[in-house]
């Protein structure tokens, strides 16, 4: 499948003590950046927090636009690995659906996901720059890798989606809902075992209705 990456891809040494490092860096980065905002996170911070050189963290990630993206990256990737969006010829669609649907409502729910949304929204007008790397690194991904599974769903003439980019935002905007807004607002906590459970099976079955073939 295609993956929408960064505009400047990570360097990832192979060796388990720099993988060691390039974690605690990661790490390091989203804590001052959900703590400080991007513009105010310098990699010299990063680079003290991580307990590494800067050398060390430049030699990881380019500037620090990429390391953003790289952090926003990994956090997706834990919930939202690319396997969950394959289509297997043993596996339901709506299976398939329900597994995305399920790890997608658990990472927007996350206590990281929800006050990296909060920094973006205040900082919104001081530091636009930081809403786009995120879209870029996180939900932009997401959307590409469904709009390919759709896609797929689509040729096997499984569901039949005349527009899988359309479907794609539909399907992700179902799972976010309201619950999503009233979380984001602190009017509510996030969905959690039943009640999580029965949002996304209605709005997979939802989905199934309106695409059926």
């Amino acid at each position: 499948m295609h993956t929408t990456m960064p505009k400047h891809a990570p360097i990832g040494p192979g060796r388990p003590k720099d993988l060691a490092k390039r974690e605690a860096i990661l790490e390091a980065a989203k804590a001052l950046f959900l703590s400080l905002g991007y513009a105010n996170t310098s990699m010299d911070a990063v680079a003290t927090a991580a307990g590494v050189s800067k050398l060390t963290v430049y030699s990881h990630f380019t500037d620090k636009q990429t390391l953003f993206e790289s952090a926003v990256m990994a956090t997706c990737q834990a919930q939202l690995p690319e396997m969950i969006f394959e289509l297997s010829a043993d596996v339901p669609v709506e299976q398939v659906l329900l597994t995305i649907a399920r790890s997608f409502q658990a990472l927007i729910s996350s206590d990281e996901a929800i006050k990296l949304s909060r920094l973006i929204i205040a900082l919104g007008n001081q530091d636009p720059g930081f809403g786009q790397y995120f879209y870029e690194a996180g939900p932009k991904r997401v959307l590409g890798e469904m709009e390919a599974l759709l896609r797929d769903v689509d040729a096997r003439g499984l569901l039949r989606i005349e527009h899988p980019a359309r479907a794609a935002e539909q399907f992700l905007c179902l799972v976010k809902g309201a619950p999503d807004y009233r979380l984001l607002l602190g009017c509510a906590p996030a969905l959690d075992g039943a009640q999580a459970e029965a949002h996304v099976r209605e709005v997979v079955g939802m989905f199934m209705r309106a695409y059926r073939a």
